[in-house]
């Protein structure tokens, strides 16, 4: 009776999918033929990364769902990714002309199921090897992203990870309900596929060094770090026991106990991934401080925080943290955009815990263990616009060049960086055939 009920419970279950699957295709459907195939499609224009949006859309209504994967997928290797994460409403929705009047597309619903549906069928064969490696180190969007390009024009590449499982901050800093970790993990079987090898556990400024790598063999190295070390307040009080920062309760939420009220300072994306995630791990009243009423999150990332019960206050400053809170004084504009304090409107804010999310800068480990790198008064890599370092044979993109962006920035510009790794060892290649 038992496997009976077993049986029938999957058959249900089974059911169930097949018909979220079916009203998923069918929402896709007349989402995609709302779209107008605009000769000058301000979507694409709105996209940091150009999705052929139009072409795409066109491609899937005609019924060659896989042609449509296959340009999205060549076009941004993490559309899957993108498409759940994405600030659509700032770029490639936002600049839908549907917008104007009315809704627009739900690009990011077309893109996802089209990249889904292509994702699992992608093969690799017939990639002649070269004989040249490359290095990457760091294995977020921008490593993932010219591991997979440089591994299709036939270098045999080596990811270096700091962590044990790949995703960076796809996978440490973005939490499961906006993007299932499932998704990393069948990326990198899709690396494996592609004859990338991974060193999980590896921190390159530690026991291994660059120049050890260039020792080794390597023509190119790709540095994708990403920035881990929180900004600081510089306020009495962050040393405290029930004190956090944004990046490393994200990191791993399990392991905090924050109580029951959480005060979270900051109001930008981040914020609203930490504000979240606290309330489903048990917290029942969570607060967001900002100076500013303009916050710095996106709207549909502030929308979903008040669902959850996200509360906000604005148009306050932290001075002290103390055991029991933070104790904030209220701020006036004066009319130009400038806020400053108002005198003896200092309250204190009761809360368990603590989380600073005011972003973050890079780490030091390789710069100080490798000559010739430059970084910037904020400590981000020097680069070109090829993202050529001051070091020859060095390469950078992401987050560790550029400060803490968006998904789709870090994979725009790294496809171009892509290209001038590839430029670079093909002369390397051309020099020594002569």
């Amino acid at each position: 009776i038992s496997l009976g009920l077993v049986g029938s419970e999957m058959c249900i279950r089974d059911r169930y999918i097949a018909e979220r699957k079916y009203e998923m295709a069918i929402h896709v459907i007349n989402e995609a033929k709302r779209c107008l195939n605009c000769k000058k499609p301000m979507c694409r224009e709105g996209c940091p990364i150009h999705t052929p949006i139009p072409d795409m859309i066109h491609t899937f209504l005609e019924g060659d769902i896989n042609q449509a994967g296959e340009m999205v997928f060549e076009n941004n290797p993490l559309s899957i990714v993108c498409s759940l994460i994405c600030n659509h409403e700032n770029q490639c929705e936002g600049h839908c002309v549907l917008n104007r009047k009315g809704s627009p597309v739900h690009i990011s619903s077309i893109e996802n199921y089209i990249s889904e549906n292509y994702f699992d069928k992608l093969g690799f064969s017939g990639i002649e090897k070269n004989g040249l490696k490359a290095g990457i180190i760091g294995s977020g969007p921008a490593g993932i992203t010219i591991a997979v390009i440089l591994a299709q024009r036939g270098y045999d590449i080596t990811i270096f990870e700091s962590r044990e499982k790949i995703g960076g901050v796809l996978r440490y800093g973005i939490p499961e309900f906006r993007l299932p970790k499932s998704i990393l993990e069948r990326y990198k079987e899709k690396l494996i596929e592609l004859g990338i090898k991974i060193r999980p556990n590896t921190a390159i400024g530690t026991t291994i060094s660059v120049d050890d790598m260039f020792r080794d063999g390597y023509s190119a190295i790709f540095i994708g770090t990403g920035v881990w070390k929180p900004n600081t307040l510089h306020i009495k009080g962050e040393t405290l026991g029930n004190v956090h920062y944004a990046i490393n309760y994200l990191t791993n939420p399990d392991v905090y106990r924050l109580g029951d009220t959480v005060n979270i300072i900051g109001a930008g994306n981040s914020a609203m991934d930490v504000a979240r995630t606290a309330l489903r791990h048990g917290a029942k009243k969570v607060t967001v401080f900002s100076r500013s009423d303009h916050l710095a999150a996106s709207q549909r990332e502030v929308d979903y925080a008040k669902i959850d019960g996200v509360e906000f206050v604005v148009h306050v400053e932290p001075v002290e943290i103390v055991d029991d809170g933070v104790i904030f004084v209220e701020l006036e504009c004066d009319g130009k955009g400038n806020l400053s304090p108002i005198r003896g409107t200092e309250n204190l804010y009761q809360a368990d815990s603590t989380i600073i999310a005011i972003s973050q800068g890079p780490k030091d480990r390789i710069v100080s263990t490798t000559t010739g790198l430059e970084v910037n008064e904020k400590g981000l890599l020097v680069t070109n616009t090829f993202g050529e370092t001051t070091r020859d044979g060095i390469f950078a993109s992401g987050d560790v060049v550029r400060g803490a962006k968006t998904v789709v920035e870090a994979v725009a510009y790294s496809k171009q960086v892509a290209d001038a790794m590839d430029d670079y060892m093909k002369g390397l290649m051309h020099e020594r055939d002569l």
